[in-house]
């Protein structure tokens, strides 16, 4: 029988969708329009086909105009036995629209603190953030990285006050 024989009391760095610090935000209530499992905490959304009340993860048709901000943790989503939290179509999210969050970035970024924000808008990584412009596959978003990663793919950012046209 194996045996523990090694402890932390390491704390991760984050949680997706996690506020970073208690900074001012604004957080605006929308739906989710998206098929179960799609949308996941920490992922940015840009406004579905119900403008003002739902929500979709970006394609490559979108623009800056189009992002509506990041999806929050609040808490009130519980886990199934295999330990994943599903958002299903329909459900309330809390939205943020500018202050400091923890979001998915893509995988095998080195994120450092001031980097510019692009929102993925294509493929699988479709929702998450990364520090690199890509044409036609990325969309860029009024804000800057303001630290290291986390644990599982995860950084701070500070969203900022997204002008709307």
């Amino acid at each position: 029988m194996a045996v523990q024989t090694q402890y932390t009391q390491q704390v991760p760095l984050g949680a997706a969708g996690g506020l970073y610090d208690l900074t001012s935000h604004a957080v605006d209530t929308r739906i989710n329009g998206e098929e179960a499992g799609r949308l996941r905490f920490g992922m940015g959304v840009v406004r579905g086909d119900k403008p003002g009340e739902n929500v979709l993860l970006p394609t490559a048709a979108d623009t800056a105009a189009n992002f509506e901000g990041v999806v929050l943790n609040s808490g009130t989503h519980e886990m199934d036995c295999q330990g994943d939290c599903r958002l299903f179509p329909g459900d309330s999210l809390g939205v943020m629209v500018y202050g400091r969050v923890w979001v998915r970035v893509a995988p095998d970024l080195e994120i450092e603190y001031g980097n510019p924000v692009y929102l993925c808008a294509d493929g699988d990584h479709a929702g998450c953030f990364t520090n690199v412009s890509q044409e036609g596959k990325t969309i860029p978003v009024k804000a800057r990285f303001i630290g290291r990663q986390g644990s599982g793919n995860i950084a701070p950012l500070e969203l900022f006050n997204q002008a709307r046209e």
